[in-house]
């Protein structure tokens, strides 16, 4: 088996229960709370900030980056060739839909239900753009300062606290947005929704790249970061 299949599979499989975490907590937390929505946004939110950090820390040795932005950055900083950035992105979007139905038949809901939930206007556009430009910040920040065991949590962490300080609750991912086009519950954004938050997504992460370019603009190694504690001890 090559190198890229193994890499593409484990995307298809992070994204598709990162997903699973996001609809199938949605659908609990509503049916859980029905009358409070700020407490379903809170069960939401650390279910998926949760399900992150386990999923990154299990794939981080194959691949775990679950997202096509992030992925697009990595093919920019020549992280990754062409090819593979393609194979990545084919299984985060499939997994992602394949995540999304599973969600559903868990839950008795039709496998595939088109979401009625309307996100749009300039707010939630610009949340997207923030969400995902602090979601690379966050990435690539601890990746090239030599600290790339510990993207699972901080990224855990981010996404957990941008589902409340930003204003669209912080998908920051096309592959998630177009997985959750196809549920109709509590996580689910409207198809024709969906076009506006991924073109956010890609300003995000073309603004992300440069500012993640400018503060780190070389590569530090984790030999490099053990040398210069020891100096420091």
């Amino acid at each position: 088996m090559s190198v890229l299949v193994r890499r593409a599979a484990a995307e298809f499989t992070g994204t598709a229960f990162l997903v699973m975490a996001v609809v199938g907590s949605g659908v609990m937390a509503s049916r859980l709370s029905p009358d409070d929505v700020g407490l379903q946004l809170l069960q939401n939110s650390l279910a998926t900030g949760a399900a992150l950090v386990a999923l990154i820390v299990a794939l981080q040795p194959v691949s775990a980056s679950f997202n096509p932005v992030v992925t697009l950055v990595e093919r920019a900083l020549r992280m990754i060739d062409t090819p593979t950035a393609a194979g990545l992105i084919a299984g985060q979007v499939l997994g992602g839909l394949a995540g999304t139905v599973a969600a559903n038949l868990m839950f008795g809901l039709d496998a595939v239900s088109l979401s009625t939930h309307e996100r749009t206007g300039a707010g939630l556009w610009l949340g997207e753009v923030i969400a995902t430009v602090g979601l690379l910040l966050v990435i690539f920040g601890a990746v090239r300062s030599g600290r790339a065991d510990r993207v699972a949590f901080a990224v855990g962490g981010y996404i957990t606290a941008a589902y409340w300080f930003t204003s669209s609750t912080s998908f920051a991912n096309p592959a998630v947005t177009i997985a959750r086009t196809v549920t109709d519950t509590f996580a689910g954004i409207a198809p024709s929704s969906a076009p506006a938050f991924i073109l956010a997504q890609l300003l995000g992460g073309a603004a992300g790249f440069v500012l993640v370019r400018f503060l780190y603009p070389t590569l530090v190694t984790p030999a490099v970061v053990a040398a210069d504690r020891k100096v420091l001890s």
